[in-house]
């Protein structure tokens, strides 16, 4: 990444602990060799300064840890400009990988290509298995290893197969069961970024979601530490909370991922969906993201309108198979 100081410009740390969310850029002493200084500048969104220790993202999802002694300078930086730009081609698997890394189980293991996930029961997605590609061995040995690695753990064996899955017809062969059907569904970020606000109060932006974001957040009956690990785990994670209704992004790369976006009864139809999604569009853009993706069920109609009104349009779709009981 190219410097942000001038050279031979007065160099001044401009920052406090108060630009605590802001995009900035910083230099720092790397070493002295022989007298002679290295530096090294770092730009990305400032997450927290405590201690004496400085943390900055990174658009790739990175986190620097700097020593506040270290910096030489630091300067606030207007937003990273939104790239008007059309999603990216990528194939149903390396899209269904991408949206894995944002929902990450807390137990992984390799079986070929396949990815078997586990995090306690939470959720189908994160305990199942990434059925992308080749497993490396013949389908029936490869159904009776899943079979066998989530027997061990005490949970339902589940696939999540691509649509466009040549396994989808294997499950089919040898009675495994089809549901959760679930579409994948994306968009360019930049209209996101201009949704309007909400008069219904501000949205709030936190890496980790408090206790008005998990009372609303449906599935979340009391998080065990699991079932947190997977909410909070992702390359860059934001929880956006405002009077009424939350959302959840990960920014990964040129992607961002919208999910857990949900309004209570009560303070529906008052775009308070809309105004969540644009609070975390626009904190993706700073980070560099300039496509949208997230997942929605099938049979969800209400959601599936409003991502149609908001540009999403169907990438693919994917669901999940289980043995027979």
């Amino acid at each position: 990444m190219p410097a942000d100081f001038s050279a031979g410009a007065r160099l001044e740390v401009r920052i406090t602990p108060a630009d605590v969310g802001k995009r900035v850029s910083v230099r720092q002493l790397a070493e002295v060799t022989d007298g002679h200084p290295t530096f090294t500048d770092t730009v990305g969104v400032l997450e927290s300064w405590d201690g004496g220790v400085v943390y900055i993202t990174r658009k790739t999802g990175v986190t620097v840890r700097i020593a506040e002694s270290a910096l030489v300078a630091g300067k606030i930086v207007p937003p990273a400009p939104v790239r008007r730009v059309a999603v990216p081609a990528v194939t149903d698997d390396e899209l269904d990988a991408v949206g894995a890394r944002a929902w990450p189980a807390t137990e992984t293991a390799p079986l070929g290509d396949w990815t078997l996930r586990h995090a306690g029961g939470f959720t189908r997605r994160a305990n199942s298995v990434l059925a992308g590609g080749d497993p490396g061995i013949p389908p029936d040995e490869a159904l009776a290893e899943v079979v066998r690695w989530y027997g061990e753990r005490g949970t339902t064996p589940y696939l999540q197969l691509a649509d466009s899955s040549p396994y989808a017809a294997e499950a089919d062969a040898r009675g495994w069961v089809r549901e959760g059907d679930t579409l994948v569904r994306t968009a360019p970020l930049a209209p996101l970024t201009l949704l309007p606000e909400s008069p219904a109060g501000p949205v709030t932006l936190a890496r980790t979601p408090d206790t008005a974001w998990l009372t609303a957040y449906h599935r979340t009956g009391g998080l065990a530490d699991a079932a947190l690990k997977v909410v909070t785990g992702g390359p860059s994670v934001w929880f956006a909370t405002m009077p009424g209704a939350i959302g959840r992004a990960v920014v990964d790369g040129s992607w961002a991922l919208f999910g857990a976006v949900e309004v209570i009864p009560s303070h529906r139809r008052q775009g308070l969906a809309t105004a969540v999604m644009g609070v975390l569009a626009r904190r993706a853009a700073q980070e560099g993201a300039s496509a949208a993706y997230l997942q929605v069920e099938a049979d969800n109609a209400g959601a599936r309108a409003l991502y149609d009104r908001l540009g999403f349009t169907d990438h693919h779709g994917y669901h999940y198979r289980r043995p027979a009981a």
